[in-house]
């Protein structure tokens, strides 16, 4: 879940913010709840709406994850 993202968008409705980036409110609810990455165009839009950068999309897209060594 992208928590900052619907931190931004406040009070806010998701079909408010999906109507004005021109996507479907699953569509951006998809991406609030972090099973959908916005394409660039869309991240832009949705940055510029909510007043952010949209790169924040794009960072940290990895989890690092620890190998569990087996040890005998």
């Amino acid at each position: 879940m992208r928590k900052w993202l619907i931190d931004h968008r406040g009070k806010q409705s998701q079909e408010t913010i999906a109507k004005k980036v021109c996507i479907s409110r699953g569509a951006y609810a998809n991406i609030e709840l972090g099973k959908r990455n916005p394409s660039v165009q869309v991240a832009k839009r949705i940055a510029d709406e909510l007043g952010f950068d949209w790169t924040i999309f794009f960072e940290n897209e990895c989890v690092d994850t620890k190998r569990r060594s087996n040890t005998a």
